[in-house]
């Protein structure tokens, strides 16, 4: 999964009584006739008034029509409770007419502020604590950032939880890097929750739709939290790439794991790594992996990850996926499985063709984009491979979202 697709987040079920501007009430619909209340300015949780059951039944429907050309489905895995499933939640901050602070989304396609106090897909305490921050801001005299005018401080507060671990981790995105009363601002958020773990400062002064900037400093804490996965641990810092749904994510890699096959004795590659964490969870059962990434903050990632879990038989590569590849194959290299799991515009024609030309025995292609996936699957079946089976991962419920695991073996194998 790389470092890639982030959603917008924010699928609000309850908010302030104001929207951005503070001069509009909620309407009776919005309110009480509707599954949420925001959904139609959100964007975000498109399928949030269909029944669960029928979500995964369109899901499977929609993926085993892409795909059929090329891979049978095994069907689709779906959530037993899935609510508040998000460990990483993200509020934007500002001001309505009044000059009171508000905290929630974007409103689809624009950059106005819905405000949301909590939301049915994200974990409920990062919730909380989101609101907790917004109602200290007064008493600390901070104002929240106005893109307009560059006045004021708060841009954004990130809230990053271990779902295994219970660890937590809080970024503020300041507009500048000086939090006034900053020991005291975090001695009233640890008061209302002294279950966060870090708390972080970053800044981010420039003109960007970005959240996060360059510059970070740690005011609590390690500036980072751990989480354990598939039986291994994780560094989350702020910057980290890491599943947002950590319970289906293991069926995920399960899933991947016995698709990959692997019987202790060979060489793996895992293509887009991001932070190692699939390769680092097929390290236990290869001879050895190697991990390519062109992220340099998640391959530093990667390797603490790596000594964490004291694996030794896996190396990380900052370089460019199908590059990588196609050194590998001019130095006469081989491997013998390859793991993929590209951004949501799939892979590069040049990491195929390479993948093609170097004809692993057996290559797991994990995405987030079944029609990225229909496409690479239509190159690889027509360049020497057959595409066996996939399973559907519904890890974004009330989204239109899923992940797709395919295992494919070279034909001549």
């Amino acid at each position: 999964m790389g470092h890639r697709k982030e959603r917008k987040n924010g699928y609000a079920v309850k908010r302030s009584d104001y929207d951005s501007h503070g001069d509009y009430p909620l309407n009776e619909s919005e309110t009480e006739n509707s599954p949420c209340p925001v959904t139609k300015r959100c964007g975000g949780c498109q399928w949030m008034g269909m029944d669960y059951q029928e979500q995964l039944r369109e899901k499977e429907k929609r993926v085993r029509k892409l795909l059929a050309p090329y891979c049978g489905l095994e069907g689709i895995v779906g959530m037993e409770q899935p609510l508040y499933y998000r460990n990483k939640v993200h509020a934007v901050f500002g001001e309505d007419r009044r000059h009171r602070p508000i905290s929630g989304i974007y409103e689809e396609r624009t950059h106005r502020i819905v405000p949301v106090d909590s939301c049915r897909i994200e974990n409920q305490k990062a919730d909380a604590i989101i609101v907790s921050v917004r109602e200290l801001l007064p008493s600390f005299k901070i104002r929240p950032y106005n893109e307009d005018t560059g006045f004021g401080l708060l841009r954004h507060v990130l809230v990053r939880m271990g779902q295994a671990s219970g660890q937590i981790l809080v970024v503020l995105v300041l507009a500048s890097p000086i939090l006034p009363s900053k020991n005291n601002f975090v001695k009233a958020l640890l008061k209302r929750h002294p279950e966060i773990t870090t708390i972080v400062v970053n800044v981010n002064n420039r003109n960007t739709s970005m959240v996060l900037g360059d510059r970070e400093q740690v005011i609590y804490g390690k500036g980072y939290i751990e989480d354990t996965l598939c039986g291994k641990i994780f560094r989350i810092s702020p910057r980290s790439f890491y599943q947002v749904n950590p319970l289906q994510t293991e069926l995920l890699y399960a899933k991947a794991m016995e698709y990959a096959a692997l019987t202790g004795r060979e060489t793996v590659l895992d293509a887009y790594c991001g932070t190692g964490t699939i390769g680092i969870i097929a390290s236990e059962r290869a001879g050895q992996v190697m991990g390519v990434e062109l992220n340099a903050d998640a391959v530093r990632d990667a390797r603490v990850n790596a000594k964490i879990n004291q694996v030794g038989n896996i190396r990380f590569y900052q370089n460019d996926a199908g590059r990588f590849l196609l050194d590998m194959e001019a130095q006469g290299a081989r491997v013998d499985v390859v793991l993929m799991d590209p951004p949501r515009g799939g892979s590069s024609e040049e990491f195929l063709s390479a993948v093609a030309r170097m004809a692993p025995e057996r290559v797991v292609y994990i995405s987030c984009n079944p029609e990225t996936l229909a496409r690479d699957l239509k190159y690889l079946t027509a360049h020497g491979y057959g595409a066996e089976r996939g399973l559907v991962v519904d890890m974004f419920p009330f989204t239109e979202h899923v992940e797709v695991a395919c295992c494919l073996q070279r034909k001549d194998s």
